[in-house]
């Protein structure tokens, strides 16, 4: 959750996502909708069963098969891997460059175990990085390469600004100001966003004592959480199920 506004930005900074972004998604008008359907997507994925997993993949690939537009495509590998490795590097940045890895060293095998996810997806194996090594090469050259358009300074604005969200009020000043700070620079720069040596010691700050307060619980209470969160998930992706069936029959009728 904390580094979501950073895997997201970053998403749409390549330009053919923020192109299929803008033209596909809602993400304007329901931007908790669309946070949480990915959030019960990932936690189903990762904590579910495999028949869970797979049902779920199914899913999405017939919907991103029909999404596909000038120059994009939501069955192209090239940008589910960049979509997966967005997820894989928010986790990551946390664990490793916040919290200062509080469990030992595992972002080898995180990274091993995340290519399962582009898998459900229908990413092939052999079009994602082969391990850590090979991730953090790809990850930096394609942050490097990222051209931010129109297209995904549009999106921005609505994530960090959003207009359906204006009543959580310091809540999402503070998503804005924690997503503008956790960018990699050169992507910071290219949406225009204001930062700066002040700003960071503040964000750091913040950050440090934040990790500093959840180092001091232990680990079997931090992960306690976890079938509370894949219950809700999967009641949450139930509902849904049973609502495009109705929605299905509705026309019939």
């Amino acid at each position: 959750m904390l580094a979501a506004g950073r895997a997201l930005l970053l998403q749409v900074a390549h330009p053919r996502i923020a192109r299929g972004v803008a033209d596909h998604s809602d993400l304007r008008e329901r931007p908790l909708d669309r946070l949480t359907g990915t959030l019960d997507f990932l936690t189903v994925v990762a904590f579910g069963t495999e028949e869970e997993a797979g049902r779920l993949g199914r899913g999405l690939r017939r919907l991103h098969h029909r999404i596909t537009g000038p120059g994009y495509s939501g069955d192209d590998p090239d940008l589910q891997v960049w979509v997966n490795a967005t997820l894989t590097d928010a986790a990551l940045y946390v664990y490793e460059e916040i919290l200062r890895s509080p469990s030992g060293d595992l972002g080898a095998a995180y990274v091993e175990q995340a290519r399962y996810v582009a898998e459900v997806l229908g990413c092939p194996p052999d079009a994602q990085p082969a391990d850590r090594d090979g991730f953090r090469r790809y990850f930096e050259d394609t942050v490097a390469s990222l051209e931010v358009t129109d297209a995904g300074r549009e999106v921005m604005r609505a994530v960090l600004w959003s207009r359906e969200l204006r009543w959580l009020g310091p809540a999402l000043w503070l998503n804005r100001f924690v997503t503008t700070g956790l960018l990699p620079e050169p992507v910071r720069v290219q949406y225009g966003l204001p930062w700066g040596p002040r700003r960071d010691r503040c964000l750091w700050i913040l950050l440090r004592t934040g990790a500093f307060s959840y180092r001091l619980v232990p680990g079997r209470l931090r992960r306690a959480g976890v079938p509370v969160l894949l219950w809700r998930s999967r009641r949450r992706l139930a509902r849904k199920a049973r609502a495009a069936q109705r929605s299905r029959r509705e026309p019939a009728a």
